[in-house]
């Protein structure tokens, strides 16, 4: 080893506590100090043992010259920057799955790794199971075959999650032991999923690959299934292998069952199962030995990073074949051009379309029946009513709320801080200062509106025009700084008031009075 032969492992939660007593009970000389952000993780740890020190801050690891090797089982989002730290510090570095959460985090990280002359290892723990190794030596040695095609199912009524779907928190498993055992990328990847308990978040998947030499497989996975099943199949032209790591005793099994062509004709055999016989080992002590040997003997581990990679790169393909079928759902309701672009997290009412080179940001909401035009930018959190026409080149700022039947012309122009600095960003909601456009008022061409103001309800801006103060209902506004020259109905027309200050819209079939200043409704 490289400083010392220590072991600290971060990250003791439901799955973090079981590294622990696995080290404690193969390697208890190794495991130096276990950390946690949790203190009350501590207590778990001294029902382990009480020589084991705690900490609540990764700093005990990164400044102990003596720990050369770290087990990382912190929450996925965090693996990316806690792994980072730990190889800058020279830390080998064994992550619980995944890597990352991109693909292209992971690469940096094993680019680190490298420069340092450091192990990098995920935890996909399958590979270290008996049963699988087992079964892979079987198609290797032509037990069955040809492999035709592979399922795996993964089942249980389990923890559901908010931070990751279940194709993130289940599929990497399944995904792993298929690259292990067919050793090529696929060449096609399909994936259909379902949302029920939390909004955007899928409860079940099917994903679908496709291998050279006509090699298929579909892996399925659910937290939300009546019974516990992990079962894998895989099929070839001789024969059949299951493994069932949730059954009780006989884990794996040889089905001589298949079809066979003889004399031009399809005829099915089906002879009796043998079980297959392995040596038991719990797998999370096969995964550690094989860390640390990676560790002390430089080899690389079998699942280093060009493994990682592959297993990263099927579920970000398969979670972007997520995100289209959810756009074809939702194109059933509204419109969106495919050259729009709509983020996870908006909400987008029936009969509303979304035309070319627009986008709309996350947590954006609009209505039912508005009509956005080319290059339209509605950014984060904006809230826009019914029946709203946005037309081209317009950015709708974070901030920024029109009310249903807001017109806003070509070129529309919306801010969102009242002293902007490049050289002194200002971020974030906190800093936004709110623009209100009532319901029915229109915004003409190149108009410009400075935020803080409210444009009242029918209120009409000129093309050209600067808002830089409140605008009142049915005020017709033009210039620079724009200024009031007149009075419009609800529908647009500039009204003419007669010597009781009364006036009446043809169009609107309303009467409006203008009284102390201001325009009302009679």
């Amino acid at each position: 080893m490289n400083k010392g032969n220590k072991l600290a492992i971060v990250g003791c939660g439901r799955w973090g506590i079981n590294h622990v007593r696995t080290v404690s009970r193969i390697f208890p000389e190794k495991l130096s100090i276990v950390v946690d952000s949790n203190p009350e993780a501590a207590t778990r740890v001294r029902t382990i043992s009480r020589d084991i020190r705690f900490s609540t801050s990764i700093n005990a690891v990164l400044d102990d010259d003596s720990i050369d090797s770290v087990i990382v089982a912190t929450p996925a989002e965090t693996h990316y920057t806690i792994t980072k730290d730990l190889l800058e510090a020279g830390k080998n570095v064994l992550v619980e799955k995944p890597l990352t959460l991109n693909s292209a985090e992971a690469r940096e990280l094993i680019q680190l790794a490298n420069e340092k002359k450091l192990q990098l290892m995920v935890g996909h723990i399958l590979l270290y199971h008996p049963g699988i190794r087992m079964l892979k030596q079987l198609i290797d040695d032509g037990k069955i075959g040809k492999v035709q095609y592979i399922y795996s199912n993964r089942l249980n009524l389990g923890t559901v999650r908010s931070e990751e779907n279940i194709l993130w928190s289940f599929a990497p498993h399944d995904i792993a032991v298929i690259q292990y055992l067919i050793g090529r990328k696929p060449i096609g990847i399909e994936a259909n999923g379902a949302v029920f308990l939390q909004k955007d978040v899928e409860d079940t998947t099917l994903t679908y690959l496709s291998y050279p030499d006509n090699i298929h497989a579909h892996i399925y996975v659910s937290w939300i299934h009546p019974f516990k099943e992990q079962r894998l199949v895989v099929i070839g032209d001789k024969g059949m292998i299951v493994f069932e790591d949730s059954s009780p005793g006989d884990k794996l099994k040889f089905f001589r069952k298949g079809y066979s062509r003889v004399n031009g004709l399809l005829e099915k055999f089906d002879g009796e199962f043998e079980s297959v016989y392995f040596e038991e080992e719990e797998p999370l002590a096969v995964e550690q030995k094989h860390f640390f040997k990676c560790v002390e003997s430089g080899q690389t581990p079998l699942t280093g990073g060009d493994h990682a990679i592959e297993v990263l790169e099927i579920l970000e393909e398969a979670g972007r074949k997520l995100m289209s079928q959810k756009k074809k759902q939702m194109k059933k309701d509204f419109y969106v051009n495919e050259y729009a672009v709509v983020d996870d997290n908006v909400e987008i009412g029936e009969g509303t379309k979304v035309w070319h080179f627009s986008h709309i940001q996350s947590g954006a909401r609009i209505g039912h029946h508005c009509t956005l035009g080319q290059n339209v930018n509605v950014a984060n959190n904006v809230v826009i009513g019914n029946y709203v026409k946005i037309q081209n080149n317009v950015s709708v700022y974070e901030g920024v709320t029109l009310e249903d039947y807001v017109f806003c012309g070509p070129s529309t122009v919306f801010t969102n801080i009242k002293d902007p600095r490049s050289k002194y960003p200002q971020a974030g909601s906190k800093y936004y200062v709110k623009t209100l456009v009532k319901e029915g008022a229109s915004l003409g061409a190149n108009s410009t509106v400075v935020c803080g103001v409210t444009i009242g309800r029918y209120a009409f801006v000129g093309a050209g025009s600067v808002v830089t103060k409140d605008v009142p209902d049915f005020a017709l506004v033009v210039g620079n700084p724009a200024r009031i020259v007149g009075w419009v109905s609800e529908a647009g027309k500039k009204l003419v008031f007669d010597k009781n200050g009364v006036a009446f819209c043809e169009k609107s079939q309303k009467r409006y009075k203008l009284e102390n200043g201001r325009v009302i409704e009679v």
